[in-house]
């Protein structure tokens, strides 16, 4: 299984309707590690690792999100696979 490792910043309206915290639930499910967080000028940042197809998973449902959020764009892109990570948080 190859390990992948992705860098997303979500746009639209993804703060105040639970993106955060859906993002952090949807990670879990798929066994993914990383961590997800607002940014001042009201996008959502996420960095997520795991198993390649797991997280284009993962990118998949952060480009709709939760029922509340109207996502407009995901950029996302890779990075290098590190150990850095435990579990899946909201920072």
């Amino acid at each position: 299984m190859a390990t992948s490792r992705v860098r997303l910043q979500i746009r639209g309206i993804v703060q105040g309707v639970s993106y955060r915290a859906s993002t952090a639930d949807q990670a879990k499910r798929l066994g993914l590690v990383g961590w997800v967080r607002n940014l001042r000028d009201g996008s959502v940042e996420a960095m997520a690792q795991g198993e390649a197809e797991r997280v284009e998973r993962f990118v998949e449902w952060c480009r709709v999100g939760p029922q509340e959020a109207r996502v407009t764009s995901v950029d996302a892109e890779a990075q290098p696979v590190n150990d850095d990570l435990l579990g899946f948080r909201i920072t």
